[in-house]
């Protein structure tokens, strides 16, 4: 197993114009993140010392090639280009699509080498990165065409949990895209990420309806009892503790959600303006289901607040964090399952 201050996090730069490099550095400007992982920025020394200087932050950082000659104790920037792009913040530009994409492809490159062990990204913008290369709604799908396994969207703090049934789809096409199948396939990947990457042993699922009131019966839909409640009962009779569906206006308003250990959202706004109200910033966006782990802040480019120093790094600290503790946490559980005789020791205490 890793010792402490070992586990590599690759950081994909985002798009420069917007905050990513801003909240990149200013969460390692406290050294003592360095005790718990080893930063491996996927950008250039160019681009790197001029938002340094911009800010006016003290990061020392170290330069390599490629990520496998990162140094422990070190920021360490893999330079992916030897032309580096002008920077002009809070503008969206071709050049900073381009260069947002390349780092998110030789970072991803560099996961799935084991050069690093662990990736965070900085927010994109969806539209300027999108190329004959890059035709996907965000991270997420994109992630899941490269990396082994179904991506689940799971939107995560320590007190909340929130996974989409459909994420970057538009509202109108919301309800014909909900099936049996779906909703089997995401609850299951929500209770085997509880499980493997957050420790929760018998987790608890909330289900949230698709229509106002889950449909009040039939009056407001007929989706709710046709499609979600069937999929609920069937959860529960493969042994997944999955319970509603549950009418989403009251839900968390009511504090319901402090029942269960995740809900899963029918569509994107259902799940996400809940999540982010209440997480205050602190909130990780983490892709669960696949082999590698993967974390992102919780917002997007701010390009509104670009290049004026007010941009709060929270949320991107808190990533690091939830990606180091997932990745240890399934160290621990791939060792206790290879290890029948630890398993039961550990379960009698």
């Amino acid at each position: 197993m890793k010792t402490k201050n070992n586990i590599r996090v690759g950081i994909s730069i985002g798009d420069i114009n917007g905050i990513g490099g801003e909240i990149t550095l200013k969460a390692f400007e406290d050294s003592r993140m360095l005790e718990f992982c080893t930063p491996v920025i996927f950008a250039s020394n160019k681009v790197i010392a001029f938002q340094k200087k911009h800010f006016g932050l003290e990061v020392n950082y170290n330069g390599v090639h490629e990520a496998s000659q990162a140094v422990e104790g070190k920021v360490n920037i893999v330079n992916i280009s030897k032309n580096a792009p002008k920077i002009e913040f809070g503008k969206e530009t071709e050049e900073a699509g381009k260069y947002a994409f390349l780092s998110l492809k030789v970072a991803v490159e560099a996961l799935k080498n084991n050069e690093v062990d662990v990736l965070v990204t900085a927010p994109i913008n969806k539209h300027n990165i999108q190329s004959e290369e890059f035709r996907f709604p965000g991270h997420t799908d994109y992630l899941a065409k490269e990396l082994n396994g179904e991506a689940l969207m799971f939107m995560v703090t320590e007190d909340l949990k929130v996974g989409l049934m459909t994420d970057h789809i538009a509202v109108k096409d919301v309800s014909e895209n909900i099936t049996r199948n779906l909703i089997l396939k995401k609850a299951a990947k929500i209770h085997d990420s509880l499980i493997r990457d957050f420790r929760i042993r018998k987790p608890k699922i909330a289900v949230l309806g698709i229509n106002p009131h889950s449909g009040d019966n039939g009056v407001i839909g007929t989706e709710d009892d046709t499609v979600l409640k069937p999929a609920v009962a069937e959860l529960f009779e493969k042994g997944i503790m999955a319970f509603g569906p549950y009418s989403a206006d009251s839900f968390f308003g009511s504090d319901s959600y402090k029942k269960f250990d995740a809900v899963l959202a029918a569509y994107h706004d259902q799940g996400l303006i809940p999540f982010k109200t209440l997480s205050f910033g602190k909130g990780v966006n983490y892709t669960a289901g696949l082999d590698k782990v993967r974390t992102s802040p919780d917002h997007g480019t701010a390009y509104e607040i670009a290049g004026k120093g007010v941009a709060d790094y929270q949320s991107f600290k808190e990533a690091v964090f939830t990606a180091i503790q997932i990745y240890r946490n399934r160290e621990e559980y791939e060792e206790l399952t290879s290890n029948p005789l630890k398993k039961a020791s550990g379960n009698n205490r």
